[in-house]
């Protein structure tokens, strides 16, 4: 099979069900946003193989490929105009942002409190994750945007939303592994 297919060359391609639209269309916008946070975690993942990081008790590199498969998940329902997602996919997406509430509080009562907004960086491995952080959020917005026009499952929202929530929490926690103090900011 052949990578290229040429029928974008003039600046379309297809969504899943053979709709032609534009490449700058809101949905592949979208999609496209997800693929490239997708591909910010891979990165994330190969760090993390190359670190002598342990994260005691959290293993974060399974938690990453699980989080691409979900992002495959929601990829594929935003690439279908009007798709809804089974009983077992929405309850499979609600059941994860529970899990992700609940490893943000376990992990923000392991380290100092929050007292002040914090500047990303520290470690290569948190800065990374502090970039998949702004790239769900944009993601989000995207999809925000879309919503105001079109069917969007309300799942895709909230695991974006609490997806940032806990990037911005493994960046901090990483920090606090590794005993990188916090760049906080300061007026």
């Amino acid at each position: 099979m052949k990578i290229y297919t040429k029928t974008g060359d003039r600046g379309t391609t297809s969504l899943m069900g053979g709709v032609r639209v534009y490449k700058d269309d809101i949905r592949v916008e979208t999609y496209g946003s997800l693929d490239e946070l997708n591909s910010v975690i891979g990165i994330i993942i190969a760090l993390i193989y190359s670190s002598e990081l342990i994260f005691h008790n959290l293993d974060i590199e399974n938690l990453l490929k699980t989080i691409q498969k979900d992002l495959f998940l929601i990829e594929s329902n935003i690439s279908s105009p009007n798709a809804k997602y089974s009983k077992e996919e929405s309850s499979y997406l609600d059941k994860t942002v529970l899990e992700f509430e609940k490893l943000i509080d376990k992990l923000t009562e392991k380290m100092p409190p929050l007292k002040n907004f914090i500047l990303p960086g520290g470690d290569l491995i948190s800065a990374n994750l502090h970039l998949a952080r702004t790239i769900s959020r944009r993601a989000e917005r995207i999809m925000v945007k879309l919503s105001k026009d079109e069917f969007v499952q309300k799942e895709n929202l909230i695991y974006l939303n609490r997806l940032s929530d806990l990037f911005f929490t493994l960046a901090r926690y990483v920090n606090f592994g590794k005993k990188i103090k916090e760049n906080i900011w300061k007026k």
